[in-house]
């Protein structure tokens, strides 16, 4: 992937891109931008897009590309594609066609909105009928769509039911099933799941990665909930303040974030991030923290002699779960256990070090006993080189990061 920057949004939002199916994003958030008008090739479009640059879809699914410029705020990324582009200076393609022009009842859209929007006087089969019966489609195509649609989603039982009497979860496969009925080539999804419980979301979340495989359709899904963008997405767009940070497949992201906003946003517990000195020594690098010192591994070594990486000042990334208990003594930084919280399989640690709070996870089978970690107990613990995020202390980018 290219890092560069996009353009601008205005809001922060975060987004995913994938194929066949939902994805997800984060609010706020995102990855690679785009500055060459380059194409991205995606499996499903989950998110908000805002960058320069162009994204489009492979496979044989219709082709969906967005060449965004200038919008309002992210809600508005999902309003230009349904609507119109006229005032923002982009150019929206839709199975080849250029659809900046093309009235909204033409573009062969759907959406899921947050809040259902379902007609409370009509039953669960009239709801997922209505858009068939605007464009006066044959009786009997209808019946054969919507009962196709009901057993899709596995709300054939609930059709002569009047909304008021589903749950949440029930209504928002209503408010699908109205979307998907039409056979749309492409489908927005606007945060359809934060209004459930945390239960049914994960619930839903399951049952939308089973949708996408089930129907030919590209998303469009936006999402605030980084784990919906991690497992619904195949690829993903994070934004920040409206620019484009990175775009990426989630493990991508994950495992090589383009700077440390896209590194502090993505995984859970949050990346820990520490004041360090990257030193070159014997055309070495190593990274100096708090007296520790860790050799790189030549991949990176590698990266940061092909960027021309200087010795200086940076920020070190380190993941709560990358960081260990046992090392060469010149590798080992010296803490203080603030919180021990056992998590069952894992001990999430709370230790005051190098002047900040670090977050460590500690499997429970690489422990004899986890009555060690009492509050104020000394600890030490080191890192992996392989697992280290460097980031430049002013500009932010990951200093691995390939320019290309």
């Amino acid at each position: 992937m290219l890092a560069g920057e996009g353009q601008p949004i205005t809001k922060e939002i975060s987004a995913s891109i994938r194929q066949l199916g939902a994805v997800g994003g984060a609010a706020g958030e995102h990855f690679q931008t785009v500055t060459d008008g380059g194409q991205h090739r995606l499996q499903i479009l989950l998110s908000r897009l805002g960058g320069a640059g162009e994204v489009q879809n492979q496979g044989p699914l219709p082709d969906a590309r967005l060449r965004p410029g200038q919008h309002g705020p992210a809600g508005d990324l999902h309003g230009g594609i349904a609507h119109g582009l006229r005032d923002a200076g982009g150019e929206l393609y839709i199975g080849g066609q250029l659809m900046n022009d093309v009235a909204p009842k033409d573009r062969d859209i759907s959406m899921v909105f947050q809040n259902y929007a379902l007609y409370p006087h009509m039953t669960v089969r009239e709801n997922i009928a209505f858009p068939l019966k605007l464009r006066k489609m044959d009786k009997a195509e209808i019946d054969q769509r919507v009962e196709q649609a009901a057993e899709i989603l596995d709300i054939t039982e609930y059709l002569d039911r009047k909304p008021k009497a589903l749950s949440g979860g029930q209504r928002q496969r209503v408010a699908i099933g109205r979307a998907i009925v039409r056979e749309p080539k492409v489908l927005l999804m606007d945060e359809p799941l934060s209004n459930l419980d945390a239960k049914l979301r994960n619930q839903m979340r399951a049952e939308l990665i089973k949708l996408r495989q089930r129907i030919n359709t590209t998303f469009i899904y936006v999402t605030h909930d980084q784990t919906e963008a991690m497992t619904l997405g195949d690829r993903i767009v994070i934004m920040k303040d409206g620019f484009i940070q990175q775009i990426g497949t989630p493990q991508e992201v994950f495992n090589h974030p383009a700077n440390l906003f896209v590194a502090g946003f993505i995984g859970m517990p949050q990346m820990n991030f520490y004041d360090a000195e990257l030193v070159l020594e014997d055309g070495q690098y190593a990274v100096v923290l708090d007296g520790a010192k860790v050799t790189l591994p030549e991949e990176k070594q590698a990266k940061l002699k092909a960027n021309g990486a200087a010795a200086g000042p940076i920020t070190l990334g380190v993941r709560p779960e990358h960081l260990i208990l046992s090392g060469d003594e010149g590798s080992m930084i010296h803490g203080t256990v603030d919180v021990s919280e056992m998590m069952g399989s894992a001990v999430h640690l709370h230790v005051s070090a190098c002047g900040s709070d670090t977050i460590m996870i500690v499997p429970t089978t690489e422990l004899e006993s986890t009555s060690a970690f009492t509050i104020g107990s000394p600890i030490d613990f080191t890192f992996n080189g392989a697992m280290a995020h460097l980031f430049d202390r002013n500009t932010k980018k990951n200093l691995e990061w390939l320019e290309k």
